[in-house]
């Protein structure tokens, strides 16, 4: 798995996430078009969302998934319903560091 990243990057890409929400690790494609946010909630479970970001939005993360709504038992869990749910995920799990 990818190290998080930076506490910024974090915050601009979970913007459409509840604040309540802590994100763990996201997860992008090589051309920074596609994220993955892994995230926990206040009530132990954890979840993911997948977002783009366009240059017509301005560089804005729009969720396009709609995956949040999911609940996990563990980080795990998250990240393997990420990889069996959103197409690229796995690839970019993968890649050599």
């Amino acid at each position: 798995m990818k190290a998080p990243a930076d506490l910024a990057t974090i915050r601009s890409m979970s913007s459409r996430l509840d604040k309540s929400w802590l994100v763990l690790a996201s997860h992008q494609t090589a051309d920074a078009s596609r994220c993955v946010d892994i995230f926990s909630r206040p009530n132990s479970t954890f979840g993911f969302e997948e977002f783009r970001r366009d240059p017509e939005d301005m560089g804005v993360w729009t969720p396009v998934g709609y995956y949040s709504d999911r609940e996990f038992a563990s980080e795990i869990d998250a990240v393997q319903a990420a990889r069996q749910s959103v197409s690229w995920v796995a690839q970019v799990l993968d890649s050599p560091r």
